[in-house]
């Protein structure tokens, strides 16, 4: 990639003064105020060794994950398609080999789909990369470097861009969907960005700040990121379908927080479980569920009352959650399953 496809927009680190990083007003609630209505169901099935993330590609009706076992040299990593409806796999990809005497392959762990491309995207996050394969054929169409310990990865379809957080340099970067070169990177020095969020309407990008506690909001049309304050320890970050709220799973102390992104301040804090690891808002319910590593649970939280209305079991390790069509997937790390396989749990949201 020629630095003449690069554009370069570094963002020193502020320190915002004033109400806009307050938390006044914080609402807190407890882990225990379930809704006795709530009819929620899970099933779980066995996936494969070293889940990672899924992500639902609506055009092909596919469960896309990603698989890593072990550390460096990592010798096992797929790229699964899988059937959201039986949880079958379809087809078993093999990213490429990276160092032909060790064995090592160009291991995938965030996913998430272009469906205006027909593609899905990897993070590979020990190759510092990113990666495009053919949903259709499964072919990988290019590897593309410079992300320092890539962790998640977003499709903006509307503006025909796709965003990965560079964990390890503070960084989001942009590649354009359609030629697959990067096109923008968005430094904010001292920042360790790890989940992602878009605002699909407008373009915004979130980015929750990992050791800053705060949310990064990456305005579409701005010069300069704002920043928006969160939990302890923010990992993971999701929008309400309007995109006026943001929420935050903190792994830290185990809760969600729901920010107002107009007052620009925490709304309401509950407690969700320990190691809160990943969130998914529900669009059509409203309610937003947390996956817990620590307490191998999935919590379902109604921001709007911040209350929790249900907790389900999972496996141990819940790792990431999917939300599509009624239900949602969450993919665990335990080894519970044959041969010591991860598994997903498939939760039947109650509408």
């Amino acid at each position: 990639m020629s630095s003449a496809t690069t554009r370069i927009r570094s963002i020193a680190t502020v320190v915002v003064m004033g109400t806009s990083l307050a938390l006044t007003g914080t609402v807190t609630a407890q882990a225990s105020s379930h809704s006795a209505t709530a009819t929620a169901t899970a099933e779980t099935f066995t996936l494969g060794k070293g889940l990672y993330q899924t992500a639902y590609s609506e055009r092909n009706h596919v469960l896309w994950a990603t698989t890593a076992v072990g550390r460096p040299p990592v010798t096992s990593s797929s790229l699964l398609k899988v059937d959201p409806r039986t949880l079958a796999v379809k087809q078993t990809i093999t990213p490429p080999t990276t160092n032909a005497t060790t064995g090592a392959v160009e291991a995938v762990y965030g996913v998430a789909v272009d469906d205006e491309h027909n593609t899905v995207w990897t993070t590979n996050t020990r190759d510092n990369s990113v990666a495009v394969y053919d949903q259709r054929t499964g072919a990988h169409l290019a590897t593309l470097p410079g992300v320092a310990h890539a962790r998640e990865i977003v499709v903006d379809e509307r503006h025909n861009t796709v965003w990965a957080s560079a964990f390890g340099e503070g960084s989001v970067v942009a590649f354009d969907s359609r030629t697959l070169k990067e096109k923008e990177r968005l430094t904010v020095e001292g920042s360790a960005p790890t989940g992602l969020a878009l605002n699909e309407k407008t373009g915004d990008l979130y980015a929750a700040d990992l050791n800053n506690d705060r949310v990064i909001e990456f305005g579409h049309k701005d010069d300069e990121p704002r920043f928006l304050p969160a939990g302890d320890g923010p990992i993971s970050v999701s929008l309400s379908k309007n995109g006026k709220t943001a929420y935050t799973a903190n792994q830290t102390s185990g809760d969600l927080s729901v920010i107002d992104l107009k007052k620009g301040a925490v709304a309401a804090t509950v407690a969700t479980g320990a190691g809160a690891l990943a969130v998914a808002t529900d669009e059509k319910s409203g309610r937003v569920l947390v996956a817990n590593r620590t307490a191998a649970n999935v919590t379902i939280v109604d921001p709007k009352k911040a209350a929790v209305v249900q907790t389900l079991a999972t496996a141990a390790n819940p790792n990431h959650i999917e939300i599509a069509n009624g239900s949602a997937y969450v993919v665990d790390k335990s080894g519970a399953g044959a041969d010591g396989q991860d598994q997903v749990t498939r939760i039947r949201l109650a509408r």
